[in-house]
C-alpha cells in the first residue's frame, strides 16, 4: 500500500473535457498514511450549471458565482499535486479534465495513477455495481456528502486502503501505479449552420456580432446561441 499519494475527485458540468467544465476540485495529500493537506475549491464556469448537474452534485450556480477562474484554481491544484501518484475512482475521467485544463495553461500534466474502480472490477466481480457509492455501502465506508469532490476523494482514499488490505498481497500488480494517458482533443470549428443561425439571432435581437467565424468553435457557438435564446 502506498503511504504517500494524492487522492482527488472532480465535479464537472458534463462528461467531455472538450465541451464541459470543472466546477469543483477536491483532493487530499497523504503522507505516511495520514492526511497532510486538503484541497477544496469551486471553479466559476463559463456556462451555467444545468439542473441535472445540480440535482446530482448539489452545486448551484449561486455557489460558484464568486469562485475563481478555472485557470487560477487548476494552476494551484497542479502545484498541490507535486510529483505524487494520483488515486481516483475511475481516475481516467478526472485525469482527462485535469490534463485538458493544464494544456489550456500551456502546461503538461503527465502522472502515474491507481484506479480503485479497475481494482474493484478485478477483485469484486460478484458485486453488481462498482460505483463509489455501492462500494462504500459494501465496505461500510462513510461518505458525508456523496458527489461532492472532497468527500468523494476522501471516501476513495478509504476505499483504496480497504482494497489494498484485502487484495494487494494476492494481486500486487493491480495496485502498482501506471502511466495515465489521455489524448487531448482539438476543438471542432463551428458549422456553417451555426454561424448562419448566430448571425440571424444577432440581427433579430439587435446584438453586436463580435465573434470571428473563422476561429469560432462548435462549443463556443452553441454557448452563444443558448445565451441569445435566453435573452
Amino acid at each position: 500500500m502506498l503511504k504517500s499519494y494524492v487522492c482527488f475527485d472532480l465535479e464537472t458540468t458534463g462528461l467531455d473535457p472538450l465541451y464541459n467544465e470543472i466546477i469543483e476540485i477536491g483532493a487530499l495529500k497523504v503522507r505516511d498514511g495520514k492526511v497532510a493537506e486538503r484541497f477544496m475549491e469551486f471553479i466559476h464556469p463559463q456556462e451555467e450549471i444545468s439542473p441535472m448537474i445540480t440535482n446530482l452534485t448539489g452545486i448551484t450556480n449561486e455557489m460558484v458565482a464568486n469562485a475563481r477562474s478555472a485557470n487560477a484554481v487548476i494552476s494551484d491544484f497542479l502545484e498541490f499535486c507535486e510529483d505524487d501518484v494520483l488515486i481516483g475512482h475511475n481516475v481516467g475521467f478526472d485525469y482527462s479534465f485535469m490534463k485538458s485544463g493544464a494544456s489550456n495553461l500551456g502546461l503538461t500534466f503527465e502522472k502515474f495513477g491507481i484506479d480503485t474502480f479497475k481494482i474493484a472490477q478485478r477483485t469484486l466481480k460478484s458485486l453488481p455495481s462498482k460505483s463509489l457509492s455501492s462500494l462504500c455501502e459494501y465496505y461500510q465506508i462513510e461518505n458525508k456528502a456523496a458527489h461532492r469532490a472532497y468527500y468523494d476523494a476522501l471516501a476513495t482514499a478509504k476505499l483504496y486502503q480497504t482494497l489494498a488490505h484485502y487484495f494487494e498481497a494476492e494481486n500486487p500488480r493491480l495496485f502498482s501505479p501506471v502511466q495515465l494517458n489521455y489524448k487531448i482533443k482539438k476543438p471542432r470549428p463551428a458549422t456553417a449552420k451555426q454561424i448562419a443561425f448566430l448571425t440571424s439571432l444577432a440581427r433579430k435581437k439587435k446584438v453586436c456580432a463580435d465573434w470571428d467565424p473563422d476561429t469560432l468553435t462548435l462549443s463556443d457557438a452553441s454557448r452563444l446561441i443558448d445565451m441569445m435564446l435566453k435573452q
